[in-house]
């Protein structure tokens, strides 16, 4: 039983200001954009397609209020369009296919009728223009000299569930747009990314005889197998330099955190408790959080990876707490809000500053979980159900704006960004 409410468990930065401390922008101060399409190539439906992607990508980097109209003008007009003549900022575009079928972008952003940026796109396979808008608007919001926002360009790895004990793998851009299937037939959960580069991931198979920790490099389509173990078996975080891994395992019928050394194959048990231990996340290079059920109920604690003492407990509010991400001194976690026998309970995630005792809620209603901070801590993505809808939510921490975007069929067991 121990190892089902265990399961169920693992299931579910530099700020120049404390990120714990709410930080409002009022709409009315933000400078306005007005998006221009001046494309010469591809269908209506494509150009679309991309107008929207572009919008959508100008609203999350939250710098502007941005104008949803779609305006068409000749790319070399020396004005905007009437409609965007008090706009701030006037983004116009072109977009043009090649003769071997390229995707070429040319872009510009206008200021009182002067061109303050430009720059020239190009992707091969027009398929993927959302990751081509995803790097126009990493490029403004630098522009701009705000705070990197590197984690638009990097893709979300998800395990989708299709139909009882039947799950696919997916690699995906942040909004959903752009779907892979990468790992198709029985039933694979918990994907981790083995590094930076995200040439390469880690799943957990249960349809061997024990559950079993996989490895597949995208390039070169090679799978292998890298443990197994009775009970329970999932990688839950990747050190920085990808060569150390946590992982969850109850070879003995209690699960803890082990250290898993990539190079020399070595494991290392770092709990030894006689309840649950799970969903173990690295704090740096010496330390690590992790989930257990020390005080009778699921909550967040700390503990030093060289150490043979005791734990920390991190959170001392609410009494369901699980599913915990780090970036630095912040934690974000899942917090039971409710406790109805009749129906869905609540669980949103809150974050916490290891410095202060401040928290913050991130979310209201629903089903929130499985948080992940971005690599620069600039964001977290999560899973949010609501309504019998499957959704990534995107959460700016430091703009205090929350962002969803639906999966079309299925539902989100875990992931990775």
């Amino acid at each position: 039983m121990k190892i089902l409410i265990s399961f169920l468990i693992a299931v579910t930065i530099s700020f120049a200001s404390d990120a714990t401390i709410e930080v409002i922008k009022k709409v009315d101060s933000l400078p306005s954009l007005a998006v221009e399409d001046a494309s010469v190539s591809f269908s209506n439906k494509f150009k679309m397609k991309f107008f929207r992607s572009l919008v959508a990508d100008m609203n999350v980097i939250s710098l502007f209020n941005v104008d949803r109209s779609h305006r068409t003008v000749d790319y070399d007009a020396s004005e905007v369009v009437y409609e965007n003549k008090d706009i701030d900022y006037v983004l116009r575009y072109k977009l043009r296919k090649d003769d071997s079928g390229a995707l070429n972008i040319e872009l510009k952003i206008l200021n009182k009728n002067n061109i303050v940026f430009n720059k020239n796109y190009k992707v091969n396979n027009p398929k993927i223009y959302m990751f081509v808008s995803h790097t126009i608007a990493y490029d403004i919001n630098k522009y701009m000299g705000e705070p990197s926002v590197e984690w638009m360009k990097r893709k979300v790895i998800f395990s989708r569930v299709v139909a009882p004990k039947k799950s696919e793998l997916v690699i995906a851009d942040y909004t959903l747009t752009y779907q892979h299937v990468v790992v198709k037939g029985g039933f694979n959960i918990f994907p981790k990314w083995a590094n930076k580069a995200q040439d390469s991931f880690y799943y957990t198979s249960l349809d061997e005889k024990k559950p079993t920790l996989k490895y597949v490099n995208i390039r070169t389509a090679k799978s292998k197998i890298i443990k197994s173990s009775d009970g329970m078996m999932i990688c839950s975080d990747v050190s920085d330099n990808g060569k150390k891994l946590l992982l969850t395992m109850a070879p003995k019928g209690q699960p803890d955190i082990y250290l898993y050394d990539v190079n020399t194959r070595k494991t290392k048990r770092l709990t030894k408790y006689g309840g649950i231990d799970v969903s173990g996340q690295f704090v740096g290079k010496e330390k690590i959080v992790f989930v257990s059920d020390r005080l009778g109920h699921p909550n967040i604690f700390s503990k030093e990876i060289n150490s043979h003492g005791g734990v920390e407990q991190m959170v001392h509010y609410g009494k369901s707490n699980a599913a915990c991400s780090a970036f630095g001194e912040y934690i974000v976690y899942k917090a039971r809000e409710s406790s109805n026998a009749f129906s869905r309970n609540t669980f949103n995630l809150h974050l916490i500053s290891t410095e202060t005792d401040f928290i913050r809620r991130l979310t209201a209603v629903g089903v929130n979980e499985f948080p992940r901070f971005s690599v620069d801590g600039d964001a977290i993505i999560f899973i949010k159900n609501y309504k019998a809808q499957s959704s990534i939510g995107i959460i700016r921490l430091n703009h205090n704006k929350n962002y969803l975007f639906p999966l079309k069929y299925g539902k989100v067991q875990s992931m990775d960004w």
